[in-house]
């Protein structure tokens, strides 16, 4: 929308009055900024550049809310019903607000937000928009359907209301106003209502309005407009694909800027840029326009903030750029309601897009060729400077490789380098901006080959004797300058995580070693990171480790010994206990296996499985018939598999002999 200003108009101070409420607060503007309002409806909205404030008229709540550039809530000024239109004075120390609720123009302070000033504009007025010409502030209202224009001037001891200012006009409803600095004695009155398109120019540097040019063509009712700095054309958001340009002095159609559908506001800069706003849910919601230029340098499609499939849209009216500055200002709102404040920063200036292209893969120490092309909509001239990094495991932190002044007239490019490091080599080219373009990059990445280093690791395969400790030695081969090895220690079961157990440089000979206690089956593997020149690379050795397994024989009267063997003597009607001690893990059992000894030879009697009790025993009482003068024996096993789990290597007790007497 515009930023409307008066040349001459003082700040007002008579009939000071106090409306709701004013919330303070303090904060510095931030570029690119979106930030939700607390409003539930957008009349209009101005900015303050002196102040750096945006303000922002919320009909439905009847009030305004002040923003710092990021959209902070600076301040709010409640108790202004229905207000709509809104206009800054030429020193930005009031703002002066088109209340239709109350019948009155009301001045605020842009410093504290306090209200200073009502100025009754008559009853049943209700003042809708609102313009400063001509060192007054101009106002539309209407009785009932009938529209007009009016005055109000406050540069005297009273205020001086003036109504009825068009006449013959004919206005249906409400009309919209604007005005510009650069034409003071310009004023523009349009028709919002019906699809008349009716405009009217006006005189106003002598205290009334005198109508210069009119207007009743077809392009619909205009949702908005807005004038060139000089005051020389229009231009009109009538909420078709276009948005349209007059001649103000006798509103003949010049041109269009091509837009998308459902133009719905517009603002012109101080320079003559024009943004050009449309209210859409799947395409362009702002095309930027530089002066003179028909296609737009900048888009702008607002994100889905929503729950509905299409994205946010732009309020209408809801454009104003920053007085004197870069920044473009938009209200947009959700399918849920939800409005916020876009701040769209660099919006003259065209974004370059930048693509780069390398081989997928390539030796290294070879030299390759990385290509690529900068496009913008303000087209590029031929040696456009671009600057390369290179970044490796060399140089993981980037290594400039210079500036490629080396666009042609189309923007493409070429370089060529040799990379010194394997690996993933990334090219990044950078394109820095400049007045007139924002700042591009884009990468591209090589797989760059590298050497396959020998590495080694011993002790696979083999089993130990429980608890022992074992030095597993890496050797690593020929390689760049990493000599590091990395040792991990895997022990089995899920209880066991894997743990580095040593990482050092390789010896002269190559070898690095650590000791593992194994008790359990265990994988160790040796790691090289790589280097420049030689891949990563692991290895694994998997060694076993046997179980502890002891068992002891109780409540027999003696021992003695058959031939070499030892055996355990008891009476025939006493049962033996067997109490085996085994290395504990969670669900484990023993095998209990029992032979007889008959003829020369021992003859399996049966196994069967014992659990492990959390303090690692198992005893096993031998009860039932029992002949004697017979030879028995037993041992107690773990069984990997078997015993419930896999973490130790098979390991069989020793067998214990037993006899029974009378």
């Amino acid at each position: 929308m515009r930023t409307r200003r008066s040349a001459v108009l003082p700040t007002a101070t008579a009939l000071a009055v106090l409306f709701g409420s004013v919330v303070l607060a303090s904060g510095t503007a931030a570029a690119d900024s979106s930030k939700v309002l607390p409003v539930r409806s957008t009349g209009d909205i101005v900015v303050d550049g002196v102040h750096k404030r945006v303000f922002i008229s919320d009909p439905s709540q009847g009030k305004v809310v002040a923003t710092d550039y990021a959209g902070k809530v600076l301040g709010t000024v409640s108790g202004l019903p229905s207000v709509e239109g809104l206009a800054l004075s030429d020193d930005s120390e009031q703002l002066y607000a088109a209340v239709p609720g109350d019948d009155s123009v009301v001045a605020v302070s842009t410093r504290t937000f306090a209200p200073s000033a009502r100025y009754s504009t008559g009853e049943d007025t209700a003042p809708e928009d609102i313009a400063l010409a001509g060192g007054k502030i101009w106002f539309s209202y209407s009785s009932g359907t009938s529209g007009n224009i009016g005055s109000l001037e406050v540069s005297g001891e009273e205020p001086v209301v003036a109504l009825g200012q068009d006449d013959e006009s004919g206005w249906y409803g409400t009309p919209k106003l604007d005005a510009t600095p650069g034409a003071p004695g310009l004023l523009v009155v349009g028709d919002p209502n019906t699809s008349s398109s009716r405009l009217g120019v006006y005189d106003v540097s002598g205290g009334t309005a005198v109508r210069t040019a009119t207007d009743a063509g077809s392009r619909g009712r205009y949702v908005d407009f807005a004038l060139t700095p000089d005051g020389s054309r229009l231009i009109t958001a009538n909420g078709g694909g276009h948005h349209w340009i007059k001649r103000t002095s006798d509103l003949a159609e010049t041109g269009s800027y091509t837009t998308s559908d459902s133009a719905n506001a517009v603002d012109v800069a101080a320079d003559g840029t024009v943004a050009a706003g449309s209210s859409s849910w799947y395409s362009t919601d702002v095309n930027v326009f530089l002066p003179n230029a028909k296609k737009a340098v900048r888009q702008y499609d607002f994100p889905n903030t929503g729950t509905h499939s299409g994205s946010d849209t732009l309020a209408n009216g809801a454009l104003a750029w920053e007085p004197g500055g870069g920044r473009l200002f938009a209200v947009s709102s959700n399918s849920e309601g939800v409005y916020s404040l876009r701040v769209l920063t660099d919006p003259t200036k065209s974004v370059p897009t930048l693509t780069v292209t390398a081989p997928a893969s390539a030796p290294r120490a070879k030299s390759l060729t990385v290509k690529g092309k900068i496009t913008a909509s303000v087209a590029l001239p031929a040696g456009t400077p671009l600057t390369v990094t290179r970044t490796d495991v060399e140089s993981p932190k980037g290594k400039s490789l210079g500036t490629k002044k080396t666009t042609d007239a189309k923007g493409t490019f070429s370089f060529t380098d040799t990379p010194p490091a394997g690996g993933k080599v990334t090219y990044k080219v950078t394109y820095a901006g400049s007045a007139t373009h924002t700042a591009a990059a884009a990468s591209a990445k090589v797989n760059v080959s590298r050497a396959t280093p020998k590495l080694s690791l011993d002790r696979n395969g083999k089993v130990y004797d429980y608890a022992k400790n074992v030095a597993f030695t890496a050797h690593l081969g020929t390689t760049y300058k990493n000599r590091v090895v990395e040792i991990w220690a895997d022990p089995y079961g899920a209880d066991k995580p894997k743990k580095l157990i040593k990482s050092g440089k390789v010896n002269s000979k190559g070898n690095l070693s650590a000791t593992v206690k194994m008790t359990r089956n265990t994988t160790v593997t040796a790691v090289f990171a790589g280097d420049a020149r030689y891949t990563s690379k692991s290895v694994k050795s998997t060694a076993q480790a046997r179980a502890k397994v002891t068992t002891t024989v109780s409540r027999h009267y003696k021992t003695g010994k058959i031939g070499s063997t030892t055996y355990a003597y008891f009476h025939k009607k006493t049962n033996p206990l067997f109490t085996t001690t085994m290395t504990y893990y969670k669900g484990r059992s023993q095998r209990f296996a029992l032979e007889i000894y008959y003829e020369g030879r021992w003859y399996d009697v049966g196994t069967e499985y014992f659990l492990i009790g959390t303090n690692g025993k198992s005893a096993i009482e031998l009860a039932g018939e029992r002949d004697t003068d017979l030879r028995i024996r037993t041992r107690s096993s773990y069984i990997k598999g078997g015993s419930g789990d896999n973490v130790n290597y098979t390991t069989h007790g020793a067998w214990k002999y037993f006899i029974f007497t009378k």
